[in-house]
């Protein structure tokens, strides 16, 4: 279903209003939350690629090229900085039956709710011999079987890792995969599944057979695995809801009104999980990637119960240090600013709800 506009934006990048004639999609097999008054579906251009529906970026390599050749105030910081995550050895928790949330590095995360298993952009080693670990994946990922459903919240390597999906594929024939419109097709190459779902925003999947619900709702970010392919498949976020337990996973986002109209859509949110890293400098990439300050400002404005920051420690995405978002995040809390309870727990460390 999709209907027509003329639209004006105010990209980020670009100091005058760009006019961008744009369609509204999604995938009309599953339900949308919202009236067809209230949201026509997902924005894309008649070039088939997504746009954020506030704050529209487009990509400029000239911002690129003047944040590689910029000066990085950080840096003598950034080299002094001994600081690591240390992973909590594997103790057998996947044989529980205990509600729970398990942060496994960067933005990865294994989650039971109701005796259903999910991962959560999963990633287990290096992206690429340029980009290295510096925190171990806390357990053998072949200990990661029987999954029910396996979720990505975009197509960037560092939440969508093509030999991370293939492994879990070969170990978990059962699972379903939820991700968002476009990425459908790079995931079946990938898996040669046939259970996979790709969902607009503001869209639940079909979870019959489970006491789950799953929704997929907007983040500020964009999509991209080659240099044709910008904004072809769709980023979000997910809420996973089943009784009164209701987590809220930001995926890649920077700041926008999303995270005030999540908390109005799901009042009931107990877990957020929100990304603190890769966000300097912030002139740069605070419009795909939240500040630690930002982050309690959109949890805040969530009214979800406790925070558990991710995307951050893991990798050298950015100009900070990788203890910069930790620290900072103390300093929310000690300031008084975080409405809720701060969780920071180590890789590995099982966190029960």
């Amino acid at each position: 279903m999709r209907w027509k506009y003329d639209i004006y934006t105010n990209p980020s990048s670009i100091n005058h209003f760009q006019i961008f004639q744009l369609s509204f999609t999604s995938n009309p097999k599953l339900e949308t939350i919202l009236s067809p008054t209230e949201w026509k579906g997902t924005p894309i251009t008649s070039e088939g690629r997504f746009v954020n529906h506030e704050h529209p970026m487009k990509m400029d390599f000239a911002d690129v090229f003047k944040w590689q050749l910029s000066n990085n105030p950080d840096k003598a910081a950034k080299k002094l900085d001994r600081w690591r995550l240390q992973p909590v050895p594997y103790n057998d928790w996947l044989t529980s039956n205990v509600d729970c949330i398990v942060w496994l590095g960067h933005s990865s995360f294994f989650i039971r709710l109701d005796g259903k298993t999910i991962m959560i952009d999963p990633v287990f080693g290096d992206l690429s011999f340029l980009v290295k670990r510096f925190v171990k994946f806390p357990l053998d990922p072949s200990k990661l079987n029987n999954l029910d459903y396996i979720l990505l919240s975009h197509d960037h390597r560092d939440h969508l890792d093509e030999p991370s999906v293939k492994a879990l594929a070969k170990n978990n024939p059962k699972a379903h995969y939820l991700t968002g419109l476009g990425i459908e097709g790079l995931l079946q190459s990938f898996t040669q599944s046939k259970l996979i779902q790709s969902a607009g925003w503001f869209q639940k999947f079909h979870t019959p057979d489970s006491p789950l619900e799953i929704f997929y709702l907007p983040s500020r970010h964009w999509g991209r695995r080659l240099i044709t392919d910008t904004n072809v498949r769709l980023w979000g976020a997910f809420v996973i809801r089943s009784g009164n337990k209701t987590i809220y996973f930001s995926g890649d986002t920077g700041y926008g009104s999303h995270f005030k109209q999540a908390g109005e859509l799901f009042p009931d949110i107990t877990h957020a999980i929100i990304g603190i890293g890769a966000y300097k400098p912030e002139w740069f990439m605070g419009s795909n990637h939240i500040s630690p300050q930002d982050a309690v400002k959109g949890f805040n404005e969530l009214g979800a119960k406790h925070l558990m920051p991710m995307h951050y420690g893991t990798f050298d995405l950015s100009d900070e240090a990788l203890s910069d978002p930790y620290q900072t995040m103390l300093q929310q809390q000690e300031l008084g600013n975080i409405n809720g309870q701060l969780l920071l727990p180590r890789p590995g460390e099982v966190l029960e709800i």
